[in-house]
C-alpha cells in the first residue's frame, strides 16, 4: 500500500484537561515522560511533553467543570498504549500509587498478549501490555512483523534489501563477453 501522504511516524497527541499542572505530573510521574518547550506564541495555557518517540500536548480546557467525568475502566473507550518491559512491574507501580485499573488478556493462535487500562486524571484511557508478542500481519500480502521497534527496524532492513534486489533484477543483464579490458 503507498504512503501517498508520506507519512513518517506518529508526533505526538494532545488531550483537553481540567488542570494542566495535574496531567503535567502524571505524564511525567507515572508514564515517563518529561516537559519540553513549548511555543510562546500560544495564547492558552498547556504543556508538552515527550518520551517513547511520541508527544503530548496537555491543553487547558476553556471549560473544565463541564468536562465529562469517567470512572468506569473500559478498554473499549478512547486510549493509547505504551509497550512495557515488565507487566509485573507496571502493575506493582500502579498499586503502589493507587491507580486503580483492570486486566485484560488477549490469545491469539497461542500468543498471550496481557494488557493493563487505566485513567489519566481527566478520564483518558491509558493501556500498557506486553502487545509485542502479538505479530502484525497485513490483510493483504505476507509480510509479517510484530510492534518492537528493535524488530521494527529489522524488518525495515529486509524490505530494503527486498527492494535493491527487485531493483537489480530490474536492470538488463550485460553479458561478459561484451565487457573489454583494458
Amino acid at each position: 500500500m503507498a504512503n501517498s501522504l508520506g507519512l513518517a511516524s506518529l508526533n505526538h497527541i494532545s488531550l483537553v484537561c481540567r488542570s494542566v499542572e495535574k496531567s503535567l505530573d502524571f505524564y511525567q510521574n507515572v508514564l515517563g515522560f518529561f516537559p519540553i518547550r513549548r511555543p510562546g506564541s500560544f495564547d492558552f495555557d498547556g504543556a508538552w511533553l515527550f518520551s517513547y518517540g511520541i508527544g503530548i500536548h496537555l491543553l487547558q480546557s476553556e471549560d473544565p467543570e463541564n468536562m465529562p467525568k469517567k470512572s468506569r475502566i473500559n478498554p473499549k473507550d478512547n486510549h493509547i498504549s505504551f509497550q512495557c518491559e515488565s507487566m509485573a512491574a507496571v502493575e506493582k507501580k500502579l498499586s503502589e500509587l493507587r491507580i486503580d485499573y483492570i486486566q485484560r488478556t488477549v490469545e491469539e493462535g497461542g500468543i498471550q498478549v496481557d494488557q493493563l487500562f487505566f485513567h489519566d486524571p481527566d478520564g483518558f484511557m491509558i493501556e500498557i501490555c506486553n502487545c509485542d508478542n502479538l505479530p502484525v500481519i497485513p490483510l493483504v500480502g505476507d509480510t509479517v512483523m510484530t510492534c518492537s521497534r528493535v524488530n521494527l527496524q529489522k524488518q525495515q532492513q529486509h524490505q530494503q534489501k527486498q527492494q535493491q534486489d527487485q531493483l537489480m533484477s530490474s536492470l538488463v543483464p550485460v553479458k561478459e563477453d561484451y565487457l573489454s579490458c583494458a
